[in-house]
């Protein structure tokens, strides 16, 4: 791996951002996470990048400021470990640090799951939903 992150910081918020859309609109997850109403905060360490998933009754909401007090947190300490895990199809999962209430860990493995997924295919074709690149 190379010192530097092949994603810059503002290209990764954009990535990350539509991979959020793309999951809040996958009905088997909306489904699973309708009857939950928290507040995620995911951190990249090394970036010092932080955003906010909100989980609400089935819904999705993306806040790029960090939340005041999350029911869960999920840290990475590498932005590029990260970015790497996802584009090479794996969940990158082995350094990541998860902190909060145990009962909401489930509803934010489905999200965390399909946003894997989604952020997988996003990095492949990097566009938006009107054809804009988003790198």
């Amino acid at each position: 791996m190379s010192d530097r992150p092949s994603i810059s910081k503002r290209a990764a918020r954009r990535l990350i951002q539509q991979a959020l859309v793309l999951t809040g609109r996958d009905r088997s997850v909306r489904k699973q996470i309708r009857e939950v109403r928290i507040a995620t905060l995911w951190v990249l360490e090394d970036w010092n990048f932080e955003w906010t998933v909100g989980i609400d009754h089935g819904k999705l909401w993306f806040e790029r400021r960090p939340a005041r007090t999350p029911d869960v947190t999920l840290t990475w300490p590498s932005a590029d470990e990260f970015f790497t895990s996802i584009s090479e199809g794996h969940m990158p999962d082995t350094h990541m640090a998860v902190e909060g209430t145990v009962a909401h860990r489930g509803y934010v493995n489905i999200v965390y799951r399909s946003f894997c997924r989604q952020l997988e295919q996003v990095i492949k074709y990097p566009v938006d939903d009107s054809g804009n690149p988003l790198m």
